[in-house]
């Protein structure tokens, strides 16, 4: 019996396990949120398996010790950075899988397939293998680009955006490619011995600031006028062009990484000790928060508004860990196997010997694990151990250790079960997020208006003005 936390969405998987599609024409990456339930969701649906993703609410070692974080993902409200000649000439990040964004709105996926695919092991599927090694020898450009083109990452990323937000993606590009049209047959108008610059690129649409101060140029009056405006005007352009970026943070080869796909490579944040770094090429222990701690803090104070001291915090970080249903069930398998080892070695009877309490509590303690499934590699290594242990065991401690056993499991079923409804939950979410309310708003909008109640219900009268505070209408309407 299968259950959401432990399955991805099939049909992504089936479709992520027939050939791909060669795709001539492509299409945009949607808006997705910064929600870990919906990075869980991606990593799903691209085959990923036994991890998931949990936010962060702090970065000291007493909140994340205990998740041995794999990899971190920064969201943060991105504006241009200027960096030193020479910053990203590393040799050791020719190692590095890295790969540039090349498109809008797709710095999500970037970000996790830039620290997914440096992390040898995690189970990240036959599709992303094979996509890992058809890129490897690539420039990040051309990774970039690879990712870009791949119909299976850019329908897993779109599955969880908003309709609307795919709309919105579809009419962005339909505006460059017009924009881009203008601009050629514009520069193909334009008489050779002009000398106007050719146009490159796509033209910013006019912004708020650009007509202020074109209509103000020739009264020095008015420009004072406009220029005690300007802020407003500012700050309004400054919230309808705010953009979130996301970048990954990883430890490989030795050393911790930066990966941000709007830099030209990787970007070294710092050694790890011998201790911290294994001879795999990535290491799962917690020591490398020790070296990314400054450089978050960095981050946080220039990106988040801490270094003003104000409240606005402007950022979310994410930690890629092991799947926390997988880890409980296994625990809990487990210590369904080693309770059947110990009534095996305290023979028949043992019922008495036992707690009645307990007793009636192992009844229901195990009721989350209904079939036998494991998820660990080490899993098998763990119950022979275990196994082995009880063996050894004087009669004395069978009791005591049964009774242990029965109240580990007390809580680890409690542990599935609220990660079961923590799965229930982000699926029920991801329905409301996906499904299309616009048809049923449209034709209730529309049923309003031939009944005659939308104008009444905006305070307009039938012929669409505004109904005055003193007419008899409106009166009669209160």
């Amino acid at each position: 019996m299968s259950t959401l936390a432990e399955q991805p969405q099939q049909s992504a998987l089936d479709e992520l396990n027939q050939p791909e599609p060669v795709d001539l024409v492509g299409g945009p990456f949607a808006v997705i949120e910064s929600d870990p339930g919906v990075f869980t969701s991606l990593t799903r649906n691209l085959g990923v398996r036994n991890i998931e993703l949990v936010e962060m609410y702090d970065i000291e070692p007493w909140a994340v010790d205990h998740l041995n974080p794999r990899g971190l993902i920064f969201c943060f409200l991105w504006h241009k950075d200027t960096h030193r000649p020479g910053e990203f000439d590393d040799p050791a990040a020719e190692r590095v899988w890295f790969a540039n964004q090349l498109s809008d709105d797709a710095c999500a996926s970037h970000a996790i397939l830039n620290v997914l695919l440096n992390c040898p092991d995690v189970d990240i599927g036959d599709h992303l293998r094979r996509f890992r090694q058809d890129t490897d020898k690539m420039s990040p450009v051309m990774k970039g680009l690879a990712i870009t083109n791949s119909s299976l990452l850019r329908t897993a990323h779109n599955s969880l955006a908003r309709p609307a937000d795919i709309r919105g993606a579809l009419n962005a590009i339909a505006i460059t490619t017009l924009d881009e049209a203008k601009a050629k047959s514009k520069q193909k108008c334009t008489p050779v011995s002009s000398t106007a610059r050719p146009i490159r690129g796509t033209r910013p649409p006019p912004t708020k600031r650009a007509k202020t101060s074109k209509s103000t140029a020739s009264s020095p009056a008015k420009k004072a006028k406009a220029k005690a405006k300007e802020p407003e005007a500012d700050e309004g352009e400054s919230e309808a062009n705010e953009a979130y970026h996301f970048i990954g943070y990883v430890p490989a080869y030795g050393k911790v990484w930066e990966l941000d796909g709007l830099k030209s490579g990787p970007l070294e944040v710092g050694e790890l000790s011998p201790a911290d770094a294994p001879p795999s090429t990535t290491s799962s222990s917690s020591g490398w928060m020790d070296v990314v701690r400054p450089a978050l803090r960095m981050k946080m104070e220039k990106y988040g508004g801490a270094a003003e001291g104000g409240s606005n915090i402007r950022f979310s970080l994410l930690a890629i860990v092991d799947g926390l249903y997988e880890k409980a069930s296994d625990e809990l398998q487990l210590l369904k196997r080693e309770r059947i080892a110990l009534e095996r070695r305290m023979g028949e009877g043992w019922e008495k010997m036992v707690d009645r309490g307990l007793l009636e509590s192992a009844q229901h303690a195990f009721a989350a694990s209904p079939g036998d499934r494991t998820y660990a590699a080490d899993f098998g290594a763990r119950r022979m151990e275990k196994d082995l242990e009880i063996l050894d065991m004087p009669m004395e401690a069978l009791v005591p250790a049964w009774e242990a056993c029965v109240r580990k499991a007390v809580r680890a079923n409690v542990a599935v079960e609220d990660e079961v409804t923590k799965a229930v939950r982000a699926n029920t979410d991801h329905i409301k997020r996906t499904f299309d309310y616009e048809p049923f708003l449209k034709a209730f909008m529309e049923r309003l208006q031939a009944e005659g109640l939308l104008n009444p219900l905006l305070g307009l009268e039938e012929d669409g003005t505004k109904v005055k505070n003193g007419s008899a209408k409106a009166k009669s309407k209160t």
